[in-house]
């Protein structure tokens, strides 16, 4: 493997209907379509990005170039957004103009976790294997496709700052619960108000909001403009309120009968999934590759650190990558 390259690197970006919901897509590499079963060129390997929330793909633009690079250039790595999490370009409405009602509740955990299952039946052949990579409530969402769709091909799972157990007990849990549970259409006004200013103004107060790091992603400055957005910051908001609701136990049934095929990676000063998480999932399962950052990495690492991270999975994955 070598580390992410420089080099200008294809780029796909689409905006679709996936289950009614408007979703953006970002596609590293010439494969534009991987569901055509009859074509010789498809790749056997795709690598599938599941967000964390805000489930915005932008905040991954970085990071899957990097990841493509580091492997080569010989896989397709794609960004699935959640469900309602974009704003749509113009002339797409959130929802699809349709009689046919595709999901219950799309914008809602449950909902999310069909929506990216749909993605992949709609969109990527059966016969390509899967690395799936999940960040923060992604790994949650990860856990419950394979737990619901024992037929796909993972081959393997990488699951970044796991948000898959007791959320509202978390540190960052008991300060948020409050506000996303009984609060948060009080936070629609503001954001309302502020949708107005100009994009300049919008991209400057999120530059500020971010001042305190020392390097900060470009990619992350647009794609947090999206923010500005009621429709997104409603359905942002109304997902992050069922995770803290829904997300108590650990799934440890789906986790044994994955182990192999799974890789954890915990930060240490991490506030939604704090080291005495990875403590006990370590002991509960000591045979798994259970893995705790020694780097410093924040829980947010698309915000600073996609290229480290990139380099970290492709690392990882050199013997998986071997044997294919």
């Amino acid at each position: 493997m070598r580390s992410g390259s420089e080099e200008p690197v294809p780029l796909h970006e689409e905006f679709i209907y996936c289950c009614g919901a408007a979703t953006h897509v970002l596609k590293c590499g010439p494969w534009k379509d991987l569901s055509k079963d009859e074509s010789k060129n498809l790749p056997r390997l795709l690598f599938m990005i599941i967000p964390g929330n805000p489930g915005l793909a932008g905040y991954y633009r970085t990071f899957i170039k990097a990841l493509y690079c580091g492997l080569n250039q010989q896989y397709p790595v794609w960004v699935v957004s959640h469900a309602g999490h974009c704003k749509p370009p113009s002339g797409m409405e959130m929802i699809e103009d349709t009689d046919i009602k595709e999901l219950e509740d799309v914008f809602g955990l449950n909902g999310q976790v069909e929506h990216k299952l749909n993605f992949l039946k709609k969109n990527v052949s059966k016969d390509i294997k899967l690395v799936l990579i999940a960040h923060s409530i992604g790994c949650y969402i990860t856990l419950e496709m394979m737990k619901r769709a024992s037929e796909l091909q993972v081959l393997r799972s990488v699951l970044l700052f796991p948000t898959i157990e007791r959320m509202a007990q978390s540190p960052q849990g008991k300060l948020m619960t409050p506000l996303l549970c009984k609060l948060r259409y009080a936070l629609y006004m503001p954001v309302y108000l502020l949708s107005f200013l100009p994009e300049g103004v919008k991209a400057s107060l999120v530059r500020f909001a971010l001042r305190g790091m020392k390097t900060c992603d470009e990619s992350s400055i647009t794609t947090s403009i999206n923010l500005f957005s009621v429709d997104c910051i409603a359905n942002i908001l109304y997902m992050a309120s069922q995770e803290m609701m829904k997300v108590v136990e650990r799934d440890s049934t789906t986790i044994k009968q994955n182990l192999k095929k799974l890789i954890f990676y915990y930060g240490t000063g991490d506030s939604w999934c704090p080291q005495h998480y990875y403590d006990e999932i370590k002991m509960d399962f000591p045979d798994g590759d259970i893995r705790l950052c020694e780097k410093g990495l924040r829980h947010a690492f698309v915000l600073d650190a996609s290229k480290e991270m990139a380099a970290m999975i492709t690392d990882w994955l050199q013997d998986d990558l071997t044997k294919l």
